[in-house]
């Protein structure tokens, strides 16, 4: 559960009923808005290239595709500009140094 829309989220009832859902609450310093860019550019990303683009119609449906999305398309073939543009498959290659025999 992601608490940025506003005060009553910061309650104690509040926390309090999302640790008792199992849940844990997810609470940044005040006013840092990049505590969790990454994730929040990962999901814009996911809603964007695959849940805006089509509907399932069931669960198991919707979560094979999240699967297939962040494993195979966007931890394997997906160019990131983390990377230099490169996909992290094109990345881990060109990073190896040649093994130099003894």
């Amino acid at each position: 559960m992601h608490a940025d829309h506003g005060a009553q989220f910061t309650s104690w009832a509040f926390g309090d009923r999302i640790r008792r859902a199992g849940l844990m609450p997810s609470f940044g310093s005040v006013g840092d808005g990049l505590d969790n860019a990454m994730m929040e550019s990962f999901w814009s990303s996911m809603q964007i290239e695959l849940l805006n683009r089509q509907r399932w119609n069931t669960r198991v449906e919707l979560a094979n595709a999240i699967f297939e999305y962040i494993e195979i398309f966007h931890n394997r073939r997906r160019r990131h500009s983390s990377l230099g543009y490169l996909s992290p498959i094109e990345f881990e290659l060109r990073s190896k140094s040649p093994s130099i025999p003894a």
